[in-house]
């Protein structure tokens, strides 16, 4: 079975450049390995990257022995339920594209909750 977002359609991809997912395989796909639940696909913005910072996870700063590229306000990236949560509720949450979001972050946030940062990012952002 494929998996679901929080819509209930087909989880679609988040983002490959750079490539995202616990898996590394573009999807904010999740499973029993992934005790940090990176279900949430969200568009990286200033106040999220220097929040995520300020509370011990640096997600700017490249780490290549994690395959981890660094990211720049703009990227999408799969990010845990429980730090977007918590970046909510200090106000700094970043957009969401809930197409992409795993099911699974229901868990952790609700719904609504994820509707009010919702933002619908076309796959070819060129254009913008």
């Amino acid at each position: 079975m494929a998996d679901r977002n929080v819509l209930g359609g087909e989880l679609g991809t988040c983002g490959t450049e750079p490539m995202t997912g616990f898996y590394r395989d573009g999807c904010c796909s999740t499973g029993d390995e992934d005790a940090g639940l990176h279900t949430i696909c969200g568009v990286m913005s200033t106040e999220f990257l220097d929040h995520q910072r300020s509370i011990g996870n640096d997600l700017s700063t490249p780490m290549p022995q994690y395959r981890f590229p660094g990211l720049s306000p703009g990227d999408r990236w799969c990010v845990t339920a429980r730090n977007w949560l918590r970046a909510r509720e200090d106000g700094k949450a970043c957009p969401v594209v809930l197409a992409c979001t795993h099911e699974r972050t229901l868990d952790v946030v609700p719904l609504d909750v994820l509707r009010e940062h919702a933002v619908d990012v076309p796959d070819d952002a060129a254009g913008l």
